[in-house]
């Protein structure tokens, strides 16, 4: 099959699917590599871009999916009338940033870590897709455990959770540190310095 129509049809597969697509998919339905695959992806997202196309390809983890581009999230509204999507809460925010951090996790955890009950805020984050169940943990009572969705890779704009900015130092962290450094220096750089500060003794 020539580059052109490999492209086509993957630019065909991923339109007529909507949601996002495997790469190991679309690489059985071409008879390609995924590396290939991913090859043909990078261009068509290239081509778009030089186009000044209205449409792109994101990458999400070992799929993709065909988007609009979000300059032109206003006019879709318009013409689609669709109402903006009322922002995450503050407390929303906090225990998604604890499950995509630590993950998978359970409900106790989350608790453990925010200091109040978070049965709400995980039901409503699972609602918006942003939340899911990931299994059990294999302790009494089984507690089912929590993770991020492919749809919060979408929603965050980053293709895969190594993505994700890193955490700010605690003051303890800081604290711990600092400490650590002052203590190698005593150990390292402080005794030699005493050593090399002492003169030969003359009477000896």
């Amino acid at each position: 099959m020539a580059v052109e129509n490999i492209r086509g049809a993957i630019e065909a597969i991923l339109f007529a699917n909507g949601a996002s697509v495997e790469f190991s998919r679309i690489a059985q339905a071409l008879e390609i590599s995924e590396k290939k695959v991913k090859e043909h992806i990078s261009a068509l997202i290239d081509d778009y871009e030089a186009a000044g196309r209205g449409i792109t390809i994101i990458l999400l983890d070992n799929s993709c999916q065909m988007v609009s581009k979000k300059e032109f999230a206003p006019q879709i509204r318009t013409v689609m009338d669709l109402r903006r999507n009322t922002p995450l809460s503050q407390a929303a925010l906090e225990v998604l940033a604890v499950v995509a951090y630590n993950q998978p996790v359970t409900k106790a955890f989350v608790e453990q870590v925010r200091g109040v009950d978070c049965s709400g805020v995980i039901g409503s984050l699972t609602t918006k897709g942003l939340v899911e169940e990931k299994g059990r943990l294999e302790l009494p009572g089984r507690p089912l455990l929590y993770g991020t969705t492919e749809n919060f890779l979408r929603c965050f704009n980053i293709s895969s959770l190594d993505e994700l900015p890193p955490l700010p130092e605690s003051e303890e962290d800081k604290e711990s540190e600092e400490n650590g450094e002052e203590q190698e220096k005593t150990e390292n750089g402080g005794e030699q310095m005493d050593l090399f500060s002492i003169q030969p003794d003359d009477k000896q």
